[in-house]
């Protein structure tokens, strides 16, 4: 199969193609993954939690970061490897080139940020330099003690049209990709198709392009619980790689997620 882009998800965005994304930390796990034909994997500050045992994302720094990505990338041939930026990693324009640079030196293919209009020098920089960015809004899990917990976003009409106007900025400063979590699944599909980029949903309903989850979630190893829009895909199927292609192909036919897994 040939290598995934940010062209080729757009080509799924215009074919009505959902595509499917999952987080991966290490060389053999992605590569299961890339040989099952998950599209993008993500080196997630979630490696955080469900790596190094936090109660959030906020310990990981740019180090860890390069080092998953490093191992990810040695494991696969096919699919987009995204690259989560860590908090305050990003919060000048220049610190952000720095630490940008050093995770596409790793191995990833596109760097992911988390934040609306403050970021949109940063994303215009890094994109007019050569580096590719996957914006992230809604809940964004870096300014949990912002949003008091991890809380569902975009409920009420002031906050959901800020978050589509920042969508919008996003897209026209630069960014390839947009994810948006835990958000409303009319929200989020108002975002997707106001969107020429593809839109990754998360806990926001069925209508986005892709969807992306948290492997530990989806093969039922979290500590403590699943989130809601996540699903046990071990359990269901009881094989890792029949887990995945479980997934992709629920992702794929619009089985999940399902009214069980997003917030209204």
């Amino acid at each position: 199969m040939s290598k995934v882009t940010s062209s080729t998800l757009i080509k799924f965005k215009k074919e009505g193609k959902k595509f499917t994304a999952l987080t991966a930390y290490d060389a053999s796990f992605a590569g299961a993954f890339d040989n099952e034909g998950v599209d993008v994997l993500l080196v997630g500050d979630s490696l955080g939690m469900v790596l190094q045992g936090h109660d959030d994302t906020l310990p990981v720094t740019v180090a860890d970061i390069a080092y998953h990505t490093a191992c990810v990338k040695r494991g696969i041939s096919r699919a987009l490897l995204i690259a989560d930026m860590p908090f305050m990693s990003y919060s000048t324009p220049e610190q952000t080139m720095t630490n940008a640079a050093m995770l596409m030196q790793a191995g990833a293919n596109m760097v992911k940020v988390e934040g609306g209009h403050w970021l949109l020098e940063s994303v215009k920089m890094l994109t007019e330099r050569g580096i590719p960015v996957c914006a992230h809004l809604g809940l964004t899990p870096q300014s949990v003690h912002v949003f008091g917990g991890f809380k569902v976003q975009g409920r009420d009409a002031e906050n959901a049209q800020r978050i589509l106007d920042e969508a919008k900025a996003l897209q026209a400063a630069g960014a390839q990709l947009l994810v948006v979590e835990c958000i409303p699944p009319q929200l989020a599909k108002a975002i997707t198709e106001a969107l020429t980029i593809p839109v990754i949903g998360i806990g926001a309903g069925a209508d986005t392009d892709g969807q992306i989850l948290v492997m530990h979630d989806v093969l039922g190893i979290s500590s403590g619980y699943i989130p809601r829009f996540s699903k046990n895909y071990l359990k269901q199927t009881g094989e890792i790689r029949s887990a995945i292609r479980a997934y992709i192909d629920e992702v794929a036919n619009g089985t999940f997620p399902a009214e069980e897994h997003t917030f209204n």
